[in-house]
């Protein structure tokens, strides 16, 4: 597609209510950035890259275009912030589920006077794209699902609440009582009830089998681009993995299914081939810590321009997003497939729950498996939970002999420079 190709989705951003003079500018300065981190910085790319670079070159086009059509065919369109809102149920009801998290201060301005400064970036930024009238993904939502799973989103879906529906999900905090399951089923089901009465349409036995299958084969594949990355050298860099993950968040599941698979493909053969992004014997680096909502590419940057590669992410952007899966998807009521649903999303370990040693287990064990050389734990900046065992963890890696550094920034670029000199100061320590 062509630049002049991509201005004619201008009247349907405009039809939208879109602020058009923010979203220029974001169009103008985005781009810019993305080849700067992604294409020039790097080289030796996998071919099938080529359809992010489309993506993120596109921006709100291609997608936006195919949520209005489905709009206009009767579908209802559910955005949501976090991965314990169940896709599965969303896409079972004929309705098309829309991650909303924002990964740029670029936003910020339109949330300034709703919120405190002390609170995390991904809430501002996300806010902001909604009450600024930026994004069009906010506009063509039906419905916000809201979650619990720090206190900072709590009170956001209570601002959000005067622009947009907003349903807030209950997530359980002490996930290994008995109770916490029982609950999170119960709250499930209220989702279900609730998004029944959205869409106009029944949950079915046969529809929700059918999209825990296709959601389930989307993780499948996006494991395989990771288990690619146990390489040495990756046939693949942290960054373009991370891009990967980002748009698996709002793109259609079956694009998703076929060009993820392709690029699995290609990363395989490459792998056969010795077909490497960096040298032999590059310093991997795991990162582990909040995620990274597009366009959040700062530390991947930093790191892969400082002579390392980011091999793997344990993040809600990286193997959160698909290392809980169903052991075997059978039942013969909506009963026993929402408690697979709730087996599977209670068995991903977050920081919002206490306690969380499994959490400190998958770190040790994705460091051994990726081969990794050193830990970075990653938190946006007044996100108490991740910060704490950021503290906790720390230490007990340490007593293992295990490299590690913790970063807490936010999304500006003002400590780019400082943050390099720390990371490669890290990597020359390692």
């Amino acid at each position: 597609m062509t630049q002049s190709e991509k201005t004619n989705w201008r009247p349907m951003w405009e039809d939208l209510g879109i602020d058009m003079e923010k979203h220029d500018q974001l169009l103008g300065v985005l781009p810019d950035i993305f080849k700067e981190v992604y294409i020039d910085s790097q080289k030796n790319r996998p071919e099938a890259m080529g359809f992010w670079d489309f993506v993120v070159g596109d921006l709100h086009g291609i997608r936006i275009s195919e949520l209005k059509k489905a709009k206009e065919e009767g579908k209802k369109v559910i955005g949501t912030f976090c991965l314990y809102v169940p896709d599965e149920i969303i896409f079972a009801l004929d309705a098309i589920s829309v991650g909303l998290c924002g990964g740029t201060n670029f936003s910020n301005y339109a949330s300034e006077d709703l919120l405190p400064n002390n609170i995390c970036a991904l809430i501002k930024s996300a806010l902001g794209f909604g009450v600024g009238n930026i994004c069009p993904y906010y506009s063509m939502t039906d419905i916000l699902i809201g979650e619990t799973t720090c206190d900072g989103k709590k009170k956001a879906w209570e601002v959000l609440k005067d622009y947009k529906p907003v349903y807030v999900m209950e997530t359980p905090q002490c996930k290994s009582r008995p109770e916490a399951r029982e609950h999170f089923i119960a709250e499930i089901k209220a989702l279900v009830t609730k998004l029944e009465i959205v869409t106009g349409n029944k949950l079915t036995v046969e529809k929700l089998k059918a999209t825990m299958e296709k959601i389930a084969k989307k993780r499948t594949q996006m494991c395989r681009v990771y288990e690619a990355r146990k390489t040495d050298p990756p046939p693949i860099s942290g960054k373009d993995a991370l891009i990967m993950s980002q748009v698996a968040f709002y793109d259609d599941p079956d694009r998703e299914i076929e060009m993820v698979s392709k690029l699995a493909d290609e990363l395989e053969d490459r792998i056969n081939k010795g077909i490497g992004v960096v040298n032999k014997g590059t310093k991997r680096i795991l990162i582990s810590g909040t995620p990274m909502a597009i366009p959040n590419w700062k530390l991947h940057h930093i790191i892969e321009t400082s002579g390392a590669v980011v091999v793997t992410e344990e993040t809600c952007t990286g193997t959160r997003y698909f290392d809980s899966e169903f052991p075997e998807i059978k039942g013969e009521s909506i009963d026993d497939l929402l408690g697979l649903v709730a087996n599977r999303y209670l068995d991903i370990n977050c920081a919002c729950f206490t306690p969380n040693d499994k959490r400190l287990k998958d770190i040790k064990q994705l460091f051994k498996e990726y081969n990794a050389d050193g830990i970075i734990f990653y938190t946006l900046s007044f996100c108490q939970t991740y910060d704490i065992e950021a503290i906790m963890f720390e230490k007990e890696l340490k007593k293992e002999g295990i490299p590690v550094m913790s970063i807490t920034t936010d999304y500006s670029s003002e400590d780019e420079s400082q943050l390099k000199t720390r990371i490669q100061a890290f990597l020359e320590m390692i």
